[in-house]
């Protein structure tokens, strides 16, 4: 499950940035899933980390 989760976390980081908006990872019913933050609103989900394009420096 752990290699599932950091599968989750990457295609999460990577879809923000390449989005260049907030998403979020969560979870509902063991299962992780990745949307844009603003479209999650009062979802009966686990959130487990939000990844925000913006707040992350230029790697030069």
């Amino acid at each position: 499950m752990s290699h599932d989760l950091s599968l989750a976390q990457s295609n999460a980081f990577e879809l923000a940035r390449t989005l260049m908006v907030p998403v979020t990872l969560f979870e509902v019913d063991g299962e992780y899933g990745v949307m844009p933050s603003d479209e999650l609103d009062d979802a009966d989900v686990v959130v487990l980390h939000e990844y925000d394009p913006h707040q992350f420096s230029p790697s030069h």
